[in-house]
């Protein structure tokens, strides 16, 4: 039977230990690699911003040490919430123009149904992945809105079940977080906001011993994928292009 890592009761979040990624919490599971766990999740739009279930250990995760997790399956609930937000997303000119809204989503049958203000329902098929997923870094505690060389806020549609992420270790145990699921997502994230879900990650963790990388490598059954995570853009593409290097 799969081992299930329970969220925290909604009450009992606090954004200083489940808002962040970081090395000053202690775990609340301890896992050995090759093991199988499923993972309780909260959606990022909950009582603290962008909460993240965690820390989890690996055993024998050492800095220096890469860590692999085989997304395997996500479980979803029978409804999402979209919004939009003054002052955030990658259209905030234009969306600081409309009034702050919030919407929740019937989610059915591998469809999510969007009721548009006009009256009008818009069918989405589900396309879930992990918004949220990464290790503590090597000292500091970074916010869980953040991605970087440690995973974190990525919004990578390819973290999905079928695919492998790869994180480099900084300390022992590896410290492992995820949250924001999403039910669907485009190409980017321009509102700030995709289909936010809570939900159910199957996953499995492996590891590779005295073997590092310096930035999150995603494997596909058919592709290898880098990300970068740097302002401007073309930073960021410098990154990826050095690390498939």
């Amino acid at each position: 039977m799969t081992r299930r890592i329970k969220k925290k009761p909604v009450e009992a979040l606090d954004p200083l230990v489940d808002s962040v990624l970081g090395p000053h919490t202690p775990p609340i599971a301890v896992v050995e690699p090759g093991e199988t766990i499923e993972v309780e999740t909260w959606s990022a739009l909950t009582k603290v911003t962008n909460p993240v279930t965690g820390p989890i250990r690996v055993e024998g995760a050492e800095p220096g040490d890469t860590l692999v997790v085989e997304l395997l399956d996500i479980e979803l609930p029978g409804q999402g919430t979209v919004a939009i937000f003054p002052g955030f997303g990658s259209l905030e000119g234009w969306l600081n123009l409309l009034e702050p809204k919030m919407k929740n989503c019937e989610i059915n049958g591998g469809k999510i149904f969007y009721e548009t203000d006009d009256g009008r329902t818009l069918k989405i098929e589900v396309d879930p992945f992990v918004g949220t997923i990464g290790v503590s870094p090597e000292f500091e505690a970074i916010t869980s809105l953040s991605p970087g060389r440690h995973g974190g806020n990525m919004d990578c549609a390819d973290v999905r079940p079928g695919n492998k992420l790869m994180l480099p270790v900084f300390r022992p145990g590896a410290l492992f977080k995820l949250g924001d699921v999403h039910a669907v997502q485009g190409d980017g994230e321009i509102c700030g906001v995709a289909v936010e879900v809570d939900a159910v990650v199957t996953l499995k963790f492996g590891l590779k011993k005295g073997w590092t990388i310096g930035w999150p490598r995603i494997e596909s059954p058919d592709e290898i994928m880098t990300v970068g995570s740097a302002r401007p853009l073309e930073d960021a593409a410098r990154q990826a292009f050095r690390e498939m290097v």
